[in-house]
This record gives structure tokens, sequence and C-alpha cells, in this order.
């Protein structure tokens, strides 16, 4: 029985279209594959292929033609081995097409190899460059950027080659990143670093980066996603020339970034100087770490001497020296590798405990505290030895001596700490104290970290030198501060722990915590016990004529009030929750924090911002 001759395929319109090109002609044998006909439709063009080998039997459309979607093109006989003709070949340009190459030429542009002389210049600042930093920052090859193929709004003034060559990123480089990533995994290590460069345009702020920082922000909001601005540069620009402004004063960059307070943990980096609007992005940061070459003003030496003030250096103008007196700066650094390792520290508090940690013998605590009641120490040494080894980052270390506000760990445990320190003031909380303090708790509280407070103090600063800090408003503020907190805390008082000042250490009230404990070195009053018996027994001692008998007297009634508000005296009242060996401190934080509910998933903020002050 003979083969049947196989039927002959119809290729037909697989859209709506014009008939641009027919490739084929009658008797032409086809390979699988091969061109047939080019339809154009919406203004793309669409290849139409051979779907089996064989030879044109019928053409029906020519070029010109409108057909119909599922109407005849050609007719092939099939045949084996029939046709030679092979498909259309890509034109190839090596590997990359011309687009491509393009796309590459002008990457390359943004890296620092290809600006070896403002690499120079910038190293020779003793400075990294932004994208020096951002590699030390960021986990490798995580790093999504926006915007880098922005150039600076000065068309009108420039040709785009220029703009391309000195204009990189207008001066600005910003994205998403993963950031201690081997430490906390890739669900809580997303951070996004948004960083000017001063070597484009003395990292100033233009049209373009602010569109870039305005993008950003949103992406972050969005996302819930840290940030780490590296703020250095001269604020706003004058020299762009495209788009319809007038002042710029409708700039949503600062409004965005500042809404950003309370939402997510930002960061603040800044090396050399920084004036204007850099430094009032970089003011806005829950903590801002700073080189020793830094200098940060509100206004550069231009804006001074425009509004007849002086001329001043721009290292005179909020140098180091000032701003980490006044507080401004949270953590002096050396260098640019040790800001970004410390950005990278401060990021992990937020992200989550740690399963491996180790601590000092905490059998060491016991000789903290002196036996002599009037002989000072420093608390950092408390701070340091309850902590897990290494975890210790203390804010605004040289702002507020009397009290100590630091981050750390406790069995690896996130924490924020707030502690008297004796060694000034004997530990009186002043107005700067209590700001410090406040401000700290906002900070805890807004990123749900627990919080321990370390007593020691004779309570609020008295004097008319101190209400002239206007004591009574932040003593208030930190009142108010304390009342409000959501974070589990707890109260370890060391020593002493007397009248406002030790309430203040306790959220208010010595209710308030989830804990009070003490260590046998506390002592306890309404107020110090030596004005209190100097006011209270002013009778009794004005009796006594003799300075000495006086002296005596006036002693023995402050012993009779130390033994009455001692540890071990004030914890059979209930007044504290107990009275424990210093080598228990840790074991008993940590299973008072353990007993505590994680915080729930919040949907927004707890707080409308953390305060900048």
């Amino acid at each position: 029985m003979a083969e049947a001759t196989p039927a002959p395929l119809v290729e037909t319109a697989p859209l709506q279209g014009t008939v641009v090109q027919v490739a084929v002609a009658v008797g032409d044998g086809v390979a699988p594959g091969q061109t047939l006909a080019v339809i154009e439709s919406m203004k793309m063009e669409h290849v139409v292929t051979a779907t089996t080998g064989g030879t044109v039997s019928e053409v029906v459309p020519a070029a010109g033609d409108t057909v119909e979607k599922g109407s005849r093109l050609v007719v092939i006989e099939p045949g084996a081995g029939l046709g030679s003709a092979a498909p259309a070949q890509v034109a190839s340009t090596g590997g990359i097409r011309p687009e491509l190459a393009e796309l590459v030429s002008r990457r390359a542009a943004l890296h620092d190899e290809s600006r070896p002389e403002a690499m120079a210049r910038r190293h020779g600042t003793g400075h990294r460059s932004t994208r020096e930093n951002l590699a030390d920052l960021c986990d490798p090859d995580t790093l999504v950027e926006y915007g880098g193929l922005v150039v600076a709004a000065q068309r009108r003034r420039r040709s785009i080659e220029e703009l391309i060559e000195r204009t990189p990123g207008d001066g600005l480089v910003g994205g998403i990143a993963k950031v201690n990533g081997a430490l906390f995994g890739p669900d809580r290590s997303g951070c996004a670093v948004v960083s000017y460069d001063y070597t484009v345009l003395a990292g100033t702020q233009g049209h373009m980066n602010h569109r870039k920082k305005d993008r950003l922000f949103d992406v972050v909001e969005r996302l819930r996603l840290p940030i780490v601005l590296f703020a250095e540069g001269g604020g706003g620009r004058p020299g762009d020339t495209d788009g319809a402004t007038v002042t710029g004063l409708d700039t949503e960059a600062f409004a965005l970034f500042a809404r950003l307070s309370g939402l997510v943990p930002m960061v603040g980096i800044v090396g050399g100087r920084c004036f204007a609007g850099n430094a009032a992005l970089l003011g806005c940061c829950d903590v801002i770490i700073a080189t020793a070459d830094t200098t940060v003003g509100m206004g550069g030496p231009a804006m001074i001497e425009g509004g007849g003030l002086g001329v001043f250096a721009p290292e005179a103008v909020g140098p180091m020296s000032v701003q980490v007196e006044n507080g401004v700066v949270d953590v002096a650094v050396d260098d640019d590798a040790a800001a970004v390792a410390t950005a990278k520290q401060y990021l992990s508090y937020f992200q989550g405990p740690l399963a491996e940690w180790e601590c000092a013998e905490q059998e060491l605590l016991r000789d903290c505290v002196p036996e002599d009641r009037r002989r000072v120490y420093d608390t950092h040494s408390v701070v340091e030895l309850l902590a897990d080894t290494g975890s210790v980052l203390e804010l605004r270390a040289g702002y507020a001596l009397p009290m100590v506000t630091a981050l750390a760990r406790i069995e690896g445990r996130p924490v924020g700490i707030v502690a008297n320190n004796p060694m000034y003031l004997a530990g009186a909380i002043d107005a700067p104290a209590a700001n410090k303090a406040a401000r700290f708790l906002q900070l805890c509280d807004a990123h749900d970290l627990p919080v321990v407070f370390l007593c020691d103090t004779p309570g609020f600063m008295v004097g008319p030198e101190a209400e002239r800090a206007a004591l009574v408003r932040h003593a208030g503020r930190l009142f108010v501060t304390g009342a409000s907190l959501t974070v589990p805390f707890c109260t370890v008082i060391l020593r002493k722990g007397y009248g406002l000042g030790a309430q203040a250490m306790a959220g208010g009230s010595f209710r308030q915590p989830l804990w009070v404990g003490s260590w046998p070195t506390g002592e306890f009053g309404g107020m110090g016990l030596e004005g209190a018996v100097r006011l209270g027994y002013r009778r009794e001692l004005d009796a006594v004529e003799d300075p000495t008998e006086r002296e005596a007297l006036f002693e023995a009634m402050v012993e009779r009030s130390y033994a009455n508000g001692k540890a071990l005296n004030v914890a059979t009242y209930f007044e504290i929750d107990d009275v424990i060996d210093p080598a228990e401190t840790r074991q008993r934080l940590s299973a008072v924090f353990a007993a505590a509910p994680l915080p729930p998933a919040r949907q927004g903020k707890k707080r409308p911002g953390v305060d900048p002050w």
C-alpha cells in the first residue's frame, strides 16, 4: 500500500496588521524557523516563521497588503531535507549589542576607577570615596542603586557629555541593600543608604538629587527600612538651570525624611564639612556619627558672611570640639572606616538578638561600688561588666556627663541602658542629663528596645545655676517620657536612690518598672540623708551650742537615717522588689525581659517621632 502524501501546511497571520515584507516566493525551499513574512501592527513588527521544512507552493499577500488574524499567508508542501536557507541571524558585537555597550560605558563612568583625579583629591583629604564607604557598609553585591545615571540639572549651561563626566548621579548615591546579613539573615538585614558625594559639586543639594531622595524616602517609608545617611556636603546649590523653579522652598525631601523619625532607625554619618540643607537632614537622624575633622553648621561660611556676621573658615563653624560637648554628635570616631563600623554596630541593635555571646565574670560587679559610701566611682565599669562583652555602644558620651546612655546586649538581647554617673555632680540629674536620658528613652521606645536603669543619684541638681537652665521643664520632660514608655524596663539601684531623681530613674515611681532591685549598697530616702537631717532636725541641732557636739549629733542622726534607708530595710517594707547579689543582676534582668511578651508587629509609629534633641 502506497504511503499517503503529506497535506500542505498553511501558515496564517498571527494578528491583524500590514505586511511590510514577504521573504519567500513560490518554488523556494524553506527550513523550519525561516522567516516567511513580517507584519506590522501598532507600530511593532512581528516575524512569521516556517513551522516545517518544504517547498513554497503559494504566497497569498504582497507587501503593503492588510491581513486579518488567521488569514492565509504562505502554503508549504512538506518535504524532508528541503530548504537550505538558514534563519536570519541577529547581528553580533562580540556578545554585547550596541545599546548594551553604551549602558556598560555609562555605568563604568560612575565608578571610582573612571575618575582618578577626583579620587586622588578625595584620598588626599584622608577620606574614602562615597562608593568605598558604601561597599564597606553594605553586604557584597546587595546594593540596588536608584538614579545612578542622573546628571545635574544644568543642561542649559553645560553639554550632556560634560554633565555625564563631571556630575555623575548629581552628587548623590542611594539605594537599598543588606547590612549585617551574615548575623541576622536576609529578612532582618534590609537597609537603605543615601550618600552625598563630595567629589561632585562639593556634595551640594541639586534639583535632581532632591528628586532621588524623594523617591528613596518614599520607598523607605513603604518598606520600613532603616536608613543610613552620609551627609557631607555644602547644602543648597544655586547653579542648576533646568526646571521651572524660583526658590525651591517646595522641595519635599526635608519633610519626607523627617517623617521617617520614629518609624525606622535613622543613622547619620558625616566627615569633613556639612552645612545648611545637608546639616538639616543630618539633624533629623536618631544618631549622628562624626569623624575627627568634621565641622557641622546650619549655615556655612558664605551664609555667615552674607548675613554680615563676619568671615570664618569652614573649620571654625561647628567643629567637633563644640558639637561633641553640646550633644549634637552622638559618637565621635577617628575616620570613615570607624564611622561605618559604628553604623553597622548601631543598626545591629534593631535587627534582633544574637544567639552567641560572652560576658565578664559577674562576681566582679561586687567591687564596682566602693565600701566608702562617699567615694566616687565610674558607672561605665558597671555597664561594661553587666553587658555582653564588646556589645556596648555609648551615645553622647561627651555631653551631660552625669548621665550615661548606651546601647548594649544582655545574653544576646539588645537593650538600652540609662545610668547615673557619680563621677560628675555626684550623679545628680541636671537639665542636660535629663534631656539626654529623655531623648534616649524615646529612641528605645520607638524601636522596641527594653530599658535598664542603673540608679545612683542624690536627686535632681539644685541651686540658682541649675534653675537658670530651665531644669523644671527638663525634669518634667524626663518624667513625661518615662511615664509614656511602652517597652519593658527595670531599675537597679547601685547605691543612692534619693528623691525625685530616683523616681525619674524608674519611670516616675518604683512601681512602674517590671522589676526594681537593689544591690546591698543601696540607700534610699525622700531626699539626701544629710540634707534631710539638717532640714528635719534643725531645731534639735541648733539647740546644741558646742560645734563638736553638734557635729557628733548630726553624724549620729545621719547614721540612723542611713540604717533606716538601707536597701535591706527598705525591702522589708516592700518599697522595692528585692535586694540581690550584684553578680545576679544579669540573670534577674534576663529573666524579667524573657517573661515580657514580644512586641506586636506595628502598622505605623508608636511615637510621632524621636525628638532630635
